[in-house]
């Protein structure tokens, strides 16, 4: 399987050349183009993610699509080209037995030896605004994850703090907790109120942009239906 990303890091497109018989899988929704010669099967993950009631923990608690599509190249070299759905970067980490750990909506594809679970981060993650579950991709071969904006990665030794509305992923080495910055005053009014502070070793991959602070902004700007006079 041969990688490339394209259009770094506004608009990016992961171009996958795939062998005969070569697969990768990527979530639902994320192919933007193929050649003719790749079929697609789509499923729930059955044998390599432990059945149909995983993958349904992994749609409803995760973020992610209920069915993967698996992409083959038949009869010979193919091409897959895949985009997130945020205008941002995509970047691919490979993993040789390690794990790595990725907010929940930014999974795009990964090799079929990559095993994917949700990851329970309890009432820490819940506070950090990102929902309730992440994802952990563990096994050995390639992970395809995008982001909004840029992807700035930071090896970290020891401590390090970012605002969790940031984090796209990180290395299974580092632990994380959720504190607000200030009082309550800060958490509702200055737009730095949450961050999270990680320990340890590993690698930390966050976004330049911040999802929730761009919705924030294009709402001023919504077109509001004018009330009709009675």
């Amino acid at each position: 399987m041969e990688i490339n990303i394209a259009y770094r890091p506004s608009y990016a497109l992961a171009i996958v050349g795939l062998g005969m018989n070569e697969s990768i899988v990527a979530e639902g929704g994320a192919m933007v183009s193929m050649s003719s010669n790749v079929s697609i099967q789509t499923s729930s993950r059955a044998a390599s993610a432990g059945g149909i009631l995983k993958s349904l923990k992994r749609a409803v608690l995760g973020g992610e699509s209920f069915f993967m599509n698996t992409f083959t190249a038949q009869g010979g070299p193919g091409e897959v080209i895949f985009a997130p759905i945020l205008p941002g970067d995509i970047i691919s980490v490979p993993l040789t037995g390690n794990s790595l750990v990725i907010q929940s909506t930014s999974y795009l594809a990964s090799s079929p030896g990559i095993n994917l679970d949700t990851q329970w981060g309890g009432f820490k993650t819940f506070f950090g605004g990102e929902g309730l579950f992440i994802l952990k991709a563990t096994g050995a071969g390639d992970v395809l994850f995008g982001s909004f904006g840029a992807i700035h990665e930071v090896e970290v030794n020891g401590s390090y703090t970012v605002d969790t509305g940031h984090i796209v992923a990180f290395e299974s080495g580092l632990t994380f907790n959720v504190r607000r910055v200030g009082g309550i005053k800060s958490l509702f009014l200055s737009g730095e109120g949450l961050v999270c502070d990680f320990s340890g070793r590993g690698k930390l991959f966050i976004q330049t942009r911040k999802p929730s602070s761009f919705v924030h902004w294009i709402h001023h700007f919504r077109r509001v239906k004018p009330k009709s006079s009675s």
